[in-house]
This record gives C-alpha cells, structure tokens and sequence, in this order.
C-alpha cells in the first residue's frame, strides 16, 4: 500500500476515553454544549445547503426565469457561480482573521456579511443587483464555515469528537430542506415574491449564529495561543471533566495541547501562509486538504446540487412541479441518510468509509450514464426509473466519505497552528471546484447531453485510486495525537517531554498549594 506512515503520539488521553462509556447525554454540562453548537456552529451549513438548494430550485420557479429575462445556460453559471466567486476572494484573509479575533467572532463576522448579502438577494432589482448579492453572501460563508467546522473539534470531548465533525456537513441538508420546501410552497406565485421570500429565509441561520454564540465558549487551543490558558482549563474542566477519571483527563488534555502548541509555534512559519510549504509533511497535509475539497465537488453532485432539472430534462421529465417534487424528495433523502451516516461513519476507519464511499459512486454514476444514454438513443419513458433510483442510490454513498467524514478527516489531519489554513486551502479548492462546475455544467449539458456523465464516470476512477494511494488513517487518535503523525519521531518525542514537563508543574503547584492550606 503505497501511504506515507503515520505514526501517533501519547496514547494516554485515548486510554482514559475508551474506558469512559458514561453517555453525553448523562453529563449535564457536556450535554449543553453539545446543545449550544447546534445554532452556533452546526447551523453555519445550514445557510450552505439553503442557498445550493435553493439556486437549484429557483430554475424551475417561472417568475424568477422571467424576471431575470430567461438566462441562457452561461448566465445560469455566472449566476451560482458567483457565490463561489465571492468565497475565493475571502479565503486568503481567513488564517488572519481567527488568529486575531479567535473561532467564536470570526463566525460573527461571517454571519453579519452573509446578512448584509440575503438582503441584498431579497431586494434584488436586477441581475446585477443579484449577483452582487450572490457574492457578498459568498464572500461570507468561508469565514463561518472554516472556524465552525474548527470549533466544533476543539471543544468537543474526544469520545464524541468524529461524530459532531461528521455531523456539521450532514446539518448542510438543513437548510437544503428549508430551500426545497420553501421554494416548492412558493413557485406558482405569480409575483417576484415566489424567489424573495425563500431569499428572506437564507437570513435565518446567520441569525442564529449572531443570537446563540454569547452563550457557546471558545476554542480552549486558541485560547492557549494567546496565554489565556487559566480560561481554557476552565472550559475543559467544565465540559471534559464528568466521566470516571475526568480529573486526571482534563489534566492530561491540558498538558498536551500545552506542549503541542508550543511545538507547533517553534515550527511555524513567521508569514501565515509559509506554513503551506514548510516540509514535505507540511504539504502532504495541505496536499490532501486541496484533493478533498476537489472531490467533494467533482464527484458528480454538482449535477444533483445544482441542475437537477436539467439531469431529469434528459429523460424526459419535464414538468415543473414534478421537478421541484423530485428535488424536494432528493433533498429529505439526503437528510435522512445523512445523519445515521455521520453517527456510524465515523466509529470506523477513515479509509474503509472513503474507498466505499468512492466505489458506490462509481457505480451509480455509471447506471446513470446508462439510463440516459436509453432515452436519448429509444426515447423510451422507462429508461427515467432506474435513473431516479440511482441518483438516490448515490446519495448515501456520496455522504459517507464526502458528507460525514470531510471535516472529521481535515480536523484530524490538521494540527492547531494550521488548521485554519488547511480547511481554507479546502474551502479555496472548493470554491474553485464549484465555480468551475456551475459555471461549465449547463453548457457542458447542452453541447454533449447525457455524453457529459462519462467525463464524471473516469474522474470517480481517478478518485478511488488517489484515495487508496494517498489518504492515511486517522481513527482512533485524539487530535492531539495525530498533530505531528507524519513528522519525525524524535519531535514527537519532544511534545511527550514537554507534556511531562507541564504535568510536573502542575503537580508542585498543586502540593504547595496543599502544604500551604
């Protein structure tokens, strides 16, 4: 198996979680704060999925293709594609903006802009009205998405760590339900009111944000890099400190992410962006980072997220309400799968889930590819069944790997000084995936028709060969753990040390302040 190995760093802190089977919900303060990154954190994919779903769905709403004078199909791309457009030009300011204002206000900052940009969209009064509106809000999300999908790993509590980062991709489908039903209650208006109103709605989740984030703490390492350590072993011992042995954990957590840090800041490039190519572990980590944020888009789900009209045009369904009910149902299944998906997904190894969900891929788009081809050479009706059932099929599969284990893996493979960095290098490869997809799928999908699904077919071959190549495991490890996995073993070493170090502190500390009393 051609992988780099990996290696991982004290197992202490692991021993102590799998020892602990006390359940979240049975420890109060845990249980809050699982509850407070609902709206705070989770709810950030909320406004990712509405506006993907709702582009998709406003297609097929007559006033909004009248009011904007019938867009032609590269229009139509400029047209989704601006938001992408909008968050290329803010990631470069991202690893900036956290490291001054910490996770918790650099998703404020995200949230007011995306504001500023659902209102905009809603009061459009023309298309250039729309796309600056489509910008803005672009321009806004990856500040959000980039320090949520972070915070959400940094404070959750080991044990449940893999499943709420897995869960933050699964709450896309949120708002991609909210955007179907919304749009589908609203398409036969006859007024512009049939697009402004689901508009409205895109300012809701940002809303929540702004609303719920006094009462949600920050990121206990980023606290740490700025000498408030005092604040962050107040927060892990509140949150990390009710299972058996939770003294003794947070104690442990605390001296390692110390030490690590510290390691971290010793290694770290003076200019922000320097750390992309500081050494060959360096650029393998932002190596993977950009690859999955490319297959995350171009793995065929651009055609379903984004022209799913003009995939069910090709075998001849056509009518506009049958069209907004496939969507609609296509968006709940994806809901429904998603969230058992990303409980389960991650309790297994990170390769098992990629390389199946890779294959399952393959092999729905190729049914699919199929299907459409019957239709446009027989014209036969029945050619559109086994396509629908297809485009469900790949559904589950696409959220294995894509949905649920993304920003696990990246939170995993990332330490702390850069993981800002690496999920913007993903978001950036994103964006520009993205950006490329809605702006040359519907003209792809006029000149070649069904022919285009081939070029998906052998990209998913080149998929399955780089995930088996080149992605390493991560399961089972603490963050902490996995922060220099592919460095020497001798820097290791050294954070093991200054772990011991920091413990040994803490530990005179503690008896003088005993001998005193």
């Amino acid at each position: 198996m051609a992988v780099i190995k990996e290696e991982r760093g004290d197992p202490r802190l692991s021993r102590i979680v799998e020892a602990d089977k006390v359940p979240w919900y049975k420890k109060p303060n845990l249980r809050f704060l699982y509850l407070i990154l609902v709206p705070t954190a989770l709810g950030v994919e909320w406004t990712s999925g509405f506006d993907s779903s709702m582009m998709n769905s406003l297609q097929a709403v007559q006033s909004w293709v009248n009011y904007f004078d019938h867009p032609n199909s590269a229009r139509l791309g400029l047209l989704s594609a601006m938001y992408s457009l909008g968050a290329l030009m803010a990631i470069p300011f991202i690893p900036s903006a956290t490291k001054s204002l910490g996770r918790r206000y650099s998703i404020l900052l995200g949230s007011v802009i995306m504001i500023f940009g659902a209102g905009l969209q809603t009061g459009a009064q023309n298309s250039d009205m729309f796309l600056a509106s489509r910008w803005i809000l672009g321009f806004g999300i990856p500040f959000a998405l980039v320090n949520a999908s972070a915070l959400i790993g940094e404070l959750s509590y080991e044990k449940e760590r893999p499943t709420m980062t897995s869960l933050f991709n699964a709450s896309w489908f949120v708002g991609a339900i909210v955007a179907a039903g919304a749009t589908y209650g609203t398409f036969q208006m006859a007024s512009t009111w049939a697009w402004r109103l689901p508009s409205v709605f895109q300012l809701v989740p940002s809303l929540f944000q702004i609303a719920f984030m006094p009462f949600c703490p920050e990121s206990p390492r980023w606290l740490v890099s700025k000498d408030r350590g005092d604040e962050a072993f107040a927060i892990l011992q509140k949150y990390h400190s009710e299972g058996p042995d939770g003294e003794e954990f947070v104690r442990l957590e605390y001296a390692q992410i110390q030490s690590t840090l510290a390691q971290e800041k010793e290694l770290a490039s003076k200019f922000i962006w320097g750390d992309v190519f500081r050494d060959a572990p360096m650029r393998r980590r932002f190596s993977l980072g950009a690859i999955l944020g490319f297959f995350t888009q171009w793995s065929g789900n651009g055609l379903t997220s984004f022209y799913m009209s003009r995939v069910l045009n090709l075998v001849g369904i056509k009518d506009p309400q049958r069209v907004q009910q496939v969507i609609l149902s296509y968006t709940c299944w994806g809901f429904i799968n998603a969230v058992p998906i990303s409980i389960f997904a991650p309790r297994y190894p990170r390769r098992i889930g990629f390389l199946t969900c890779v294959i399952g891929m393959i092999v729905s788009f190729t049914v699919l590819t199929i299907c459409s081809a019957r239709f446009s050479i027989d014209g036969t009706s029945a050619a559109a069944i086994p396509l629908l059932v297809f485009i469900f099929v790949y559904s589950p599969f696409y959220n294995i790997g894509m949905n649920a284990l993304a920003y696990t893996y990246l939170v995993e493979i990332f330490p702390f000084a850069q993981r800002s960095q690496g999920i913007a290098v993903e978001q950036l490869t994103v964006r520009f995936a993205v950006f490329f997809n809605t702006y040359v799928n519907p003209i792809a999908l006029d000149a070649m028709g069904w022919k285009y699904y081939i070029v998906y077919c052998v990209w998913l071959v080149v998929e399955l060969a780089v995930v088996y190549l080149m992605f390493p495991e991560t399961h089972n490890r603490t963050l902490e753990e996995l922060a220099f996995m592919f460095e020497d073993k001798a820097i290791r070493d050294k954070v093991e040390e200054g772990m011991d170090k920091v413990l040994h502190v803490e530990l005179t500390e503690h008896r003088e302040t005993e001998h005193k009393v």
